[in-house]
């Protein structure tokens, strides 16, 4: 594979000056790049002429210069390698800014999240005629070259990884990205896949031939979480290449023990275990898993893969990871990136564990995983009890005009497939946006996995919880119990703008608890606004009444939740306020006739003006712990619907862009209908 993609380049001469590496990121895992560089220094390969961290807060460490960044390093030395260690949010501008100043590249996996990034990176090879090498260790090894060359198991035919680590709370506390999958406008996928076992998916690809973005046919992924986090800790993935091959993982944070990470592979004159860390490789007694009385381990060796980027600008050898050849790894994380995590439910999950040592334990996950690499499935095809693979479907999608006059989607109903029965499956609104195309509704983030978009949820339907999660019990708090119900649409017209539905509550056993008529519109209100309204119409299924309550009217003093609920995605700078109070202290609780949400949100600024129309419940705000406001339906008594006679609840919201004055907001409204 040639990788010198830049045409003419000028290397060191033999006998030259040793060329000088900028250390980007001095801690975490910059800590082993350290110790590597200052190996190859002492060796006489390198000199380390700066590092880069903003967070050392000196002007030296451990002897070599910290400077403010790549650029400033020129001003210290050479700068012919950038080793890039920071968060993945910094990869691309990083290693862009690298390449500009004419330095030659390793960068830490992933390179990049997405395809249009990776485009990005490889146009800046181009141009600049330098080369980025991304640090995925294990394709250093040996044995990748021993298998494709049928040397192992003759013609491979799959490759399926098994990871099964542990993972703790001080874990997912140990940055502001650990765990998320997008933040400041950049999509990091923190995960199971894209981070921790990525070596085992890039792997398992690299084993099978399949390295570049063209290589792949399909990418199937299903990924879970445990934790309260945004990203995936239990996922599977299988990609089929353009050869016809297999390559596939399952990994896990949640075992019990932290075992080696394998790859399992299989080809045409037998079966072989690939222990990819200690550079191990089994032949196997068919099976693909190996036994205990395998003797026939060969250890490979291993190739550094800053030796290798610095014996590419002296000889002009191949680089071992060029960029292009990590396409095919950037496809898995395209198909990651449009698959949210589901939640594992609670009946598989045991916490063990205190404080940052606190850590979630998947029943049986360890003999799942070794079952998904032995038949190359996913976790939905072996019968794992917590597998979901059921999505959303797109019940409704209102569209409204835009600025431009276009029609312009604003809100997606979704019918609450996709939630798992311990969130309650319900009909709700997301995305939601501004006409500016700013999100302004989360669903089941990972610190509430129930908290789904925008729409009416109520914790305690006649003892049903039709909420998700715990249920609050007085005098015990929260607890888990079987009383989980769902909600489903019976019934639905459109007309126009407006969409009615018909909307059955049900108990565990399925039988409806309440019924309602749900009416749903929108319409624009000039160029940076439109309107949202919501009605319910509850009604009792038989002569019995029905009680509404929830934590507030259960006995939980300030926390009384329940009825509409607007969950939005994470924002800064939040302002939170009716006509006379503001503040999240001051609004949660009070009694007026609208609530407004400034704040912003990644891609802008947006308002949302909720008004109450006929009903003056106390008002429910979040913003410290989670960005959420709502209706209380119950805040300290619960509601009762009589037969016969509908208990109704309507609310319109103003969606803007920008930070809005909400009484102009909800005046347009008014003037409007």
């Amino acid at each position: 594979m040639t990788t010198d993609v830049g045409g003419d380049r000028t290397r060191a001469a033999a006998g030259a000056e040793p060329p000088g590496v900028v250390l980007v990121g001095a801690r975490g895992y910059g800590l082993h790049h350290r110790a590597n560089i200052d190996r190859l220094v002492a060796a006489g390969a390198c000199t380390l002429t700066a590092v880069v961290d903003p967070t050392l807060g000196s002007t030296e460490d451990g002897g070599v210069p910290v400077v403010a960044d790549v650029a400033a390093a020129r001003s210290v030395g050479p700068v012919d390698v950038v080793v890039v260690a920071a968060p993945i949010a910094a990869h691309l501008p990083l290693a862009l800014a690298a390449l500009d100043a004419g330095a030659d590249v390793l960068l830490e996996k992933p390179p990049v999240t997405t395809r249009a990034a990776l485009a990005e990176l490889l146009d800046a090879e181009r141009r600049t005629g330098r080369v980025v090498q991304v640090g995925f260790q294990s394709l250093g090894s040996a044995a990748v070259p021993a298998f494709r060359s049928g040397a192992v198991v003759g013609r491979v035919r799959s490759a399926a990884a098994v990871g099964t680590w542990r993972r703790d709370a001080g874990y997912w506390e140990r940055s502001s990205w650990a765990g998320k999958r997008r933040i400041a406008g950049v999509d990091v996928l923190d995960g199971v896949v894209a981070n921790p076992l990525a070596h085992a998916v890039a792997t398992a690809l690299a084993v099978v031939g399949c390295r570049r973005a063209e290589d792949v046919v399909r990418v199937e992924v299903e990924l879970y979480r445990a934790n309260a986090i945004d990203g995936d800790d239990t996922s599977a993935v299988r990609v089929t290449t353009a050869a016809g091959l297999e390559a596939t993982a399952a990994v896990t944070l949640c075992a019990p023990e932290e075992t080696i990470p394998r790859v399992r592979v299989r080809g045409a004159t037998g079966a072989a275990t690939f222990a990819y860390t200690l550079d191990e490789v089994t032949r196997d007694d068919g099976d693909g898993r190996g036994t205990d009385t395998d003797t026939d381990t060969v250890h490979h060796d291993r190739t550094d893969l800053l030796e290798n980027l610095l014996d590419h600008r002296r000889t002009g050898a191949d680089l071992l990871v060029p960029l292009a050849s990590t396409g095919a790894f950037v496809e898995v994380l395209e198909a990651v990136r449009a698959t949210e995590p589901v939640q594992i439910d609670h009946p598989h999950v045991t916490w063990t564990g205190e404080g940052a040592e606190r850590h979630p334990v998947v029943a049986d996950v360890e003999a799942i995983v070794a079952r998904a690499a032995d038949e190359l499935a996913l976790f939905s095809e072996v019968g794992a009890p917590w597998a979901h693979a059921v999505r959303d479907e797109v019940l409704h999608r209102f569209v409204v005009d835009g600025p431009d006059g276009a029609r312009t989607e604003v809100a997606t109903s979704l019918d609450g497939a996709g939630t798992v029965p311990s969130s309650v499956p319900r009909p709700y609104l997301h995305p939601v946006r501004t006409l500016g195309g700013v999100h302004v509704s989360a669903h089941h983030p990972g610190d509430h996995d129930w908290h789904a978009g925008v729409g009416p949820a109520i914790p305690d339907v006649d003892g049903v919880n039709c909420w998700g999660g715990r249920t609050y019990v007085h005098g015990a708090g929260y607890v888990w119990r079987d009383d989980h119900g769902t909600v489903t649409v019976d019934w639905a017209a459109a007309l126009g703008d407006t969409r009615t539905v018909d909307v059955s509550w049900r108990g565990p056993d399925g039988r409806p608890v309440l019924h309602e008529e749900r009416v749903t519109s929108a319409r624009a209100l000039g160029p940076d606004a439109w309107e949202l309204r919501i009605a319910s119409s509850f009604r009792t299924p038989g002569d019995a009444p029905v009680r509404l309550g929830g934590p507030g009217s259960n006995g939980r003093v300030g926390a009384g939740y329940g009825g509409f609920f607007w969950r939005f995605p994470a924002c800064d700078d939040v302002e939170v306020r009716t006509a006379s109070a503001t503040g999240e202290a001051a609004v949660h609780g009070s009694v007026a006739p609208w609530v407004s949400w400034s704040a912003d949100f990644d891609g802008g600024a947006a308002t949302i003006a909720l008004e109450a129309l006929g009903h003056r419940d106390p008002w429910f705000v979040r913003a410290a712990e989670y960005p959420a406001i709502g209706s209380a339906l119950a805040w300290s008594t619960p509601a009762v619907v009589r037969p016969g006679v509908p208990l109704v609840r309507a609310f319109r919201a103003v969606v803007a862009d920008g930070r809005a004055d909400p009484v102009e907001l909800l005046g347009r409204s008014s003037a409007a209908h």
